[in-house]
């Protein structure tokens, strides 16, 4: 490498120096001069020590007879191995993957970030950082969602082709709807909050107490209220909801005598799954809760052969095979 027409920093030129006055020396005290040790010669002649130097002509032999210029490290506290431009990248990822309901971890992570940025983080720098940039390594949460079951899901598909098949290409219905529900309000249920002035206090005299159960029918087509359809009766339990106080005899009564009268005829009557609106008849298919003598009887009934010996999951499942569709009373 020459050095003409480059300008010499002071640390070249202390170099300089240092080797003149070192071979003044060598003039002044020496007649002769032995040549078997470079290495320390140019050490003495430079003030260095050996090692330095040794390392130095090392690192020129593997560079292939060149050296590159490196920029000088900055003094204080060293920079960070992760830049500063993959928290984003980072925190998309760790979002994405909380999502979907995955856990990350470390070594995933540096992975990702090897694979798709070629950034090669070590662990422990990478767990620093992340610590640094405000992510929490904890436990993760198990999601309580319940998965629909299978009979659930086609039950709502043949309830929607159902009413999409009543209705006209111009999305007009071809027979009436009517809607039916039941539920249940205190007699003193009111509001919590008022607004008031801070000087005077509230002053709304909220009834105390709950007060007595109220279960409220109704039914409502498209117009609005089916007019005399409502049914207002007070609970005889101060516990459980309309479910729990409703039963057939209320239910069939009001179906009868005050929602048939005041619906057109033809109406597509919805109502949802209760079991007071599910009773089945008298000569219904025995169903888990029935006893074995009931199940005997009626395969007996049916004419299905059965034996003595034959347990009660037994006999049930039989009747299950054998059983034709279900007949309600509310149908009839």
């Amino acid at each position: 490498m020459s050095f003409q027409g480059k300008d010499f920093t002071p640390a070249m030129k202390q170099l300089v120096i240092n080797f003149k006055l070192h071979f003044d020396e060598e003039r002044k005290h020496y007649k002769e001069v032995s040549t078997r040790n470079p290495t320390l010669r140019t050490a003495q002649g430079l003030d260095m020590g050996e090692i330095t130097v040794k390392s130095i002509m090392a690192e020129y032999r593997h560079r292939g007879h060149t050296l590159e210029a490196q920029a000088a490290k900055p003094r204080g506290k060293p920079e960070y191995r992760a830049a500063v431009n993959l928290q984003p990248v980072i925190r998309e990822y760790v979002r994405t993957k909380n999502l979907a309901g995955q856990r990350v971890g470390v070594g995933q992570l540096r992975q990702y970030l090897l694979e798709t940025h070629h950034a090669a983080i070590p662990p422990v720098t990478l767990w620093r950082t992340l610590q640094r940039w405000g992510f929490t390594y904890g436990t993760g949460k198990r999601r309580s969602a319940l998965k629909e079951r299978d009979y659930v899901v086609l039950a709502r598909r043949r309830y929607l082709r159902q009413k999409r098949a009543n209705r006209t290409p111009n999305g007009s219905l071809q027979r009436p709807e009517v809607y039916l529900d039941e539920t249940f309000v205190n007699k003193n249920h009111s509001g919590q909050f008022t607004w008031y002035r801070e000087e005077d206090g509230p002053w709304v005299n909220t009834p105390s107490g709950k007060g007595p159960r109220l279960i409220i029918v109704h039914a409502m087509p498209v117009a609005g209220w089916v007019p005399g359809a409502e049914l207002v009766l007070e609970a005889t339990k101060r516990t459980g909801d309309d479910h729990g106080q409703m039963h057939w005899e209320h239910f069939s009564t009001w179906f009868a005598d005050q929602l048939l009268p005041h619906i057109p005829s033809h109406s597509l009557i919805i109502l949802d799954n209760a079991p007071y609106h599910n009773v089945l008849v008298e000569d219904a298919v025995p169903t888990p809760q029935s006893r074995q003598e009931q199940l005997c009887a009626w395969l007996t009934r049916n004419a299905i052969p059965w034996t003595p010996d034959m347990l009660k999951p037994e006999l049930y499942e039989l009747c299950k095979k054998f059983a034709p569709a279900p007949t309600f009373r509310l149908d009839q």
